[in-house]
């Protein structure tokens, strides 16, 4: 039987006790925070590790090829989420699905930390891109399910659960990097390793207080089509394998392909949903309102994930990181934004929850966001040339701006996708939020390979302005979208 929305509520909604949330929410919280930890502990130093010398412990790959892995890479772990939410949707529910995916987790940082060479890049940046694509899509939903949809708390509970990826986010960075410059690399994907196993740990004791509707299968699969996927899944790993083997799939193809399978899984995904016949007049009216959310969301995210490609060029070559006589890891960047999405994020959370019905709507929120995340980029106009010389002051305060943008566009993108899906496509709604992150990841990775740190100005210009445009656009479009939103604010 398929859950109705009354049965999705974990135990009495009127429970606050984790910060004014239900309390199994603080376990999704807490296995998010060790799975982000791993997560941009190891991305923090990767981009680094396939373009340093061999010398220095790296691979020795051209800036431009390490930018377009780190860009499909990141594209490749969103893009899996369809993957996830379909075995979810058919197989084993989205909290058993869940727990699996964080093995994969586990043993793809291991093979990055015990691997040598590029054939540890390879095997543990696809276990990864499954494994965190499988966390990623099924924690997002979960946190869903412990709302009523007419529950004003629901954007602050993402709020707060955001505050937990973030916390993550933070600290692994800050220790990966530092175990990298002392000790090498290796050491410091060993680090990611231990963190997604202690995640593990603390979400195996609290599992079971999830409700009983996260461990439902919505739409299984017959057992009569069993055989005819697995054929499938066995075709399309070979084809994979053939086409790496034959040069067709090359590292420098990667951020292009990515793309291609996003946009094309993307349209596919909408698709299936707006045939269906299993869905209501306003259901589909309602999906169809996601299509110019989705395309705000892939520009918005191919603008803020440059801080895992070209910001760490920047961060390496010109920023001045000296600090009273010490150099700052690079990977150490990359904790500035989480510092600010920690301070701001309950602030925010506070604010949706004071307005309740007065706050913005979600395509302005968008907007906004992607207007300010533009913005951002040219602020880069204003930083001073030459090797070194850009104060970490200023780019803290792009950064701050990074962070205002994503706020407004990120946890909110969580809470729509859960408010627009029809019921009996709850997780593949999440899905599709998150392959617009896939999409603008992969695009991240490609816009990459045209910067050129030493002559930046033009980038960083005809990339704000995109960005402007598109939000400006959203905003003229307010109107026609929030009628096809059928009453979600």
């Amino acid at each position: 039987m398929i859950p109705q929305e009354s049965e999705t509520i974990a135990g009495d909604p009127r429970d606050r006790s984790f910060l004014g949330q239900p309390r199994v929410l603080a376990n999704l919280f807490g296995v998010e925070l060790w799975e982000r930890f791993s997560f941009y502990g190891m991305q923090g130093i990767l981009a680094i590790y396939l373009y340093y010398s061999v010398a220095d412990g790296g691979l020795g790959l051209s800036e431009t090829v390490a930018l377009g892995i780190v860009g499909a890479y990141g594209g490749a772990v969103y893009l899996s989420t369809i993957i996830a939410a379909w075995v979810a949707d058919r197989l084993l529910g989205a909290e058993r699905t869940l727990y699996a995916s964080a093995w994969l987790v586990v043993f793809g940082h291991l093979a990055l930390a015990l691997i040598p060479g590029i054939a540890g890049v390879g095997v543990g940046l696809v276990l990864i891109a499954l494994g965190s694509g499988g966390v990623k899509a099924n924690a997002s939903s979960l946190v869903g399910t412990l709302y009523a949809a007419d529950d004003d708390r629901r954007d602050a509970g993402f709020s707060l659960f955001y505050l937990g990826i973030n916390l993550g986010a933070l600290v692994g960075p800050l220790l990966t990097g530092l175990l990298q410059k002392q000790w090498g690399f290796h050491v410091g994907f060993g680090l990611a390793a231990i963190g997604m196993i202690l995640g593990l740990i603390q979400y195996s004791l609290g599992r079971k207080a999830l409700p009983e509707s996260s461990r439902v299968v919505p739409n299984p699969l017959p057992a009569s089509e069993r055989g005819r996927w697995i054929a499938i899944a066995v075709g399309v790993v070979a084809v994979i394998v053939v086409l790496c083997l034959t040069g067709v799939i090359t590292a420098p193809r990667l951020a292009n392909i990515v793309i291609g399978i996003s946009a094309v899984a993307a349209i596919a995904l909408f698709a299936v949903i707006l045939s269906s016949r299993m869905i209501s007049s306003v259901e589909r009216s309602r999906v169809w309102a996601m299509v110019p959310l989705f395309i705000a969301s892939a520009v918005f995210w191919s603008l803020y994930q440059q801080q895992f490609t070209v910001m760490v060029v920047y961060s390496d070559q010109r920023l001045d990181r000296d600090i009273f006589g010490w150099e700052m890891p690079v990977s150490w960047v990359n904790s500035i934004n989480p510092v600010f999405i920690i301070l701001l994020s309950g602030v925010f959370a506070a604010l949706w929850t004071k307005l309740g019905s007065r706050q913005p709507s979600t395509p302005v929120k968008f907007a906004i966001g992607t207007i300010l995340m533009g913005i951002a980029f040219w602020v880069f106009l204003l930083m001073p040339s030459g090797e070194h010389t850009v104060p970490l002051i200023g780019l803290a305060f792009i950064l701050l701006l990074f962070t205002v943008a994503e706020l407004l566009l990120s946890p909110v993108g969580l809470s729509l996708a859960t408010k627009l899906a029809p019921e009996r496509f709850r997780t593949q709604m999440m899905a599709l939020f998150f392959l617009s992150v896939a999409l603008g990841t992969a695009m991240s990775g490609r816009l990459a390979e045209f910067y050129d740190v030493s002559d930046d100005s033009g980038f960083f210009w005809w990339v704000g302005l995109a960005s402007v445009v598109v939000g400006v656009l959203l905003l003229i479009g307010n109107k026609p979208i929030r009628r096809l939103m059928a009453g979600v604010h």
